[in-house]
């Protein structure tokens, strides 16, 4: 090979992959990863696998529970906004509340984050976000994964999802088996639309609405943008007060299908839940969308969470402790149905 052919030969940087802005964007993150350390992690940032060693002193049965989800179309309000240190929790929270179904202390998280090229700040703030989800949550960030895939996605464009893993007692491990007829279910406050319904969303309020991410809007108080971006509301310190402080038949995450098709997920054969409307306020944003795309209401139920991300079932007289744990946390909370004999579905009173 010639001087000049050798000159002329193809590089990785030249096809679209900046290895030297990957190992900033590790650099940029490393701290925010650090923040989020268990004592039983035992290695940093940069390994093939992230080592976490249980306890064995603190288990006597421990069961693994692991989840993994992304935040889906969410994502194009952040690209529309360039607006990234959110995104993250929300990856996480869609993560950690799963498990936390199950009565599971979240232990470790990782992430994969597809980009179509390596910025690195905008890498560091999308996994600062994924970092503050971890805290929130109590779980370690142990690794993860940045790919730059030129030509798959746009410049400007990324995905991101996660991994968790948890662990409960076999003795403490919530399947909703032992809910009975009589039960109480009691809804904990979403933040927002979290991150499910945002086809729907965006198909009302941009398209049909015509509204702007950066306006104003009177009935929800602040920007379209800003709503729509609020990040998913992580439960796991107040359930798991909750699961310590109450005897708590179920749980139950209210994610893609809303109350009707996740609540059923959690009642035995033979039983159904009789939702009380009107027994908890319905966010602003959702009547928006609802009055501007003229969608009907059981639509809307069984797209968006209706301003009730989480749902506990519980034995009457256990109820007044539960609220109480979420009283402490400053997140509002509401009786919202109870639990009768019937088809395993979701009926409306």
């Amino acid at each position: 090979m010639s001087k000049s052919e050798a000159g002329q030969g193809l590089t990785y940087a030249g096809a679209g992959v900046d290895i030297a802005a990957g190992n900033r964007a590790v650099e940029l993150i490393r701290d925010k990863v650090k923040s989020t350390r268990r004592a039983e992690v035992l290695d940093d940032i940069g390994g093939f696998g992230g080592l976490f060693a249980l306890d064995p002193r603190r288990w006597q049965e421990p069961v693994l529970v692991s989840g993994t989800d992304g935040v889906g179309t969410k994502l194009r309000i952040a690209h529309l906004l360039n607006r990234h240190h959110t995104i993250g929790i929300d990856c996480v929270a869609m993560c950690v509340n799963d498990v936390l179904v199950h009565g599971a202390e979240p232990l470790f998280f990782l992430d994969y984050l597809a980009v179509g090229k390596m910025q690195p700040e905008i890498v560091a703030e999308i996994v600062g976000g994924v970092a503050e989800g971890c805290r929130q949550a109590g779980c370690a960030l142990i690794g993860g994964e940045t790919a730059e895939m030129p030509g798959f996605y746009p410049e400007n464009e990324y995905d991101i999802a996660g991994f968790v893993v948890g662990i409960v007692e076999r003795s403490r491990l919530l399947t909703g088996a032992a809910v009975s007829a009589g039960d109480v279910i009691i809804g904990l406050a979403a933040s927002g639309l979290h991150s499910n319904g945002y086809s729907l969303a965006r198909k009302a309020l941009l398209e049909q609405g015509g509204l702007q991410l950066e306006q104003n809007v009177p009935e929800i108080g602040r920007s379209l943008g800003e709503e729509l971006l609020e990040p998913t509301r992580i439960y796991v310190r107040t359930v798991r007060t909750m699961l310590e402080a109450a005897n708590v038949h179920a749980l139950c995450h209210v994610t893609g299908g809303g109350l009707v098709e996740n609540l059923p997920r959690v009642l035995p054969d033979g039983l159904q839940a009789s939702i009380v409307l009107g027994s908890w306020p319905i966010l602003p944003v959702f009547t928006l969308i609802q009055d501007i795309g003229r969608i009907a209401v059981p639509e809307m139920f069984r797209t968006f969470n209706m301003g009730v991300g989480m749902v506990a079932v519980l034995p009457p007289a256990e109820v007044d402790k539960a609220i109480a744990c979420c009283v402490a946390a400053d997140l509002p909370a509401w009786v919202i149905g109870r639990v009768e004999a019937g088809s395993n579905g979701v009926v409306w009173a």
